[in-house]
């Protein structure tokens, strides 16, 4: 299904800059993180890897500048911005029940020190906002986004809604799900809501051109592919790609809580992560606004259809997403799940 077409906001140039920068990846060993990093050493960027975790190796470990990192520590996150050009933050910490206060305090430090370090630019992957009453995870999003682009440094936000890829959590919760349930699988009834998936190769692109785009726009962008669809469907298409024999049952009366607590039970997934994606299942999570295809989007990039994302993201045939070599839609051994 294609998108409705909206009027975009006035465009900027999205010529990038000959110069390479010094890019502090935050979150460097996460999902999204582990894949970005090669593709910005690929466009020869100079890369500040920092996180907390120091024990998996991953492919680019001899290509990067590491940092120690830790985003409730202000002397770790002052010395993580200094030197730097842009910062691309990726952290979220959906683990704890009390992930709003923190990641509310996190984004507060990090605009800080870059303010202070005269860091050119952040750019934050933050999630689609809908109408209505927000989750808690989507309302932590808009909250962060908030504090970054009302801070002195020029922030960019890509807004998006379900990333597609092997290792993502929202697509390993959908696939797990999928393979996990024998036959039926039962639907609840709120889930006719709709989503705008992207695949993750289309917004490491989209990352990299949000680095260098001019003038660097202070702005929200919402992001999604070509294709609108309900989460039924979703699951539908994912069976079909994957070729697994499943017969829909619609179930009324599911609390969203139940189904959250069943879900990570069956997927093997962190319980509170679950719960907090399931609630936010009932949102229509669509983009309002195109603008970005005009404004960050390199002319002629064509967004990867969500079938064939799909396909790509089962296919672990080739080297691991995390390498230069292989596809970034593909899983890899350091994947957080």
């Amino acid at each position: 299904m294609t998108p409705p077409v909206r009027s975009p906001r006035p465009s900027t140039d999205a010529t990038d800059e000959d110069g390479a920068l010094r890019v502090l990846v935050t979150g460097a060993t996460g999902y999204v993180g582990s894949r970005l990093v090669p593709e910005l050493l690929a466009a020869g960027h100079t890369v500040v890897a920092a996180s907390r975790s120091g024990t998996q190796k991953f492919p680019w470990d001899d290509e990067v500048e590491t940092r120690e990192f830790d985003i409730e520590d202000d002397d770790l996150v002052a010395s993580a911005v200094d030197g730097v050009d842009a910062v691309i933050y990726l952290v979220h910490s959906m683990e704890s029940e009390d992930f709003e206060r923190r990641d509310r305090q996190a984004a507060q430090r990090m605009a800080s020190a870059c303010e202070q370090a005269g860091v050119q630019r952040i750019v934050y992957l933050s999630g689609l906002v809908p109408d209505g009453q927000l989750s808690p995870h989507l309302r932590s999003r808009y909250e962060v986004e908030q504090i970054f682009l009302n801070c002195a440094v020029p922030t960019v936000v890509l807004r998006a809604a379900m990333i597609i890829g092997a290792g993502s959590t929202s697509y390993e919760l959908l696939r797990r799900l999928s393979q996990r349930v024998p036959l039926f699988t039962p639907v609840p009834t709120w889930m006719h809501s709709k989503v705008q998936p992207i695949a993750i190769v289309d917004v490491l692109h989209l990352v990299r051109r949000a680095l260098t785009v001019q003038p660097p726009p202070n702005d929200h962008f919402d992001v999604g592919g070509e294709d609108v669809l309900e989460y039924v469907e979703l699951l539908r298409l994912f069976a079909q790609v994957a070729r697994l024999p499943r017969v829909q049952v619609e179930v009324p009366g599911l609390p969203s809580a139940v189904v959250g607590r069943i879900s990570a039970l069956i997927s093997g997934m962190q319980s509170t992560e679950v719960n907090h994606l399931i609630v936010s299942l009932r949102h229509d999570m669509v983009c309002e606004d195109y603008s970005v295809r005009d404004e960050l989007l390199e002319p002629g990039y064509d967004y990867v259809p969500i079938g064939e994302a799909l396909q790509r993201a089962l296919d672990n045939s080739g080297p691991a997403g995390t390498t230069r070599e292989g596809d970034v839609m593909s899983g890899a051994p350091t994947d957080p799940l």
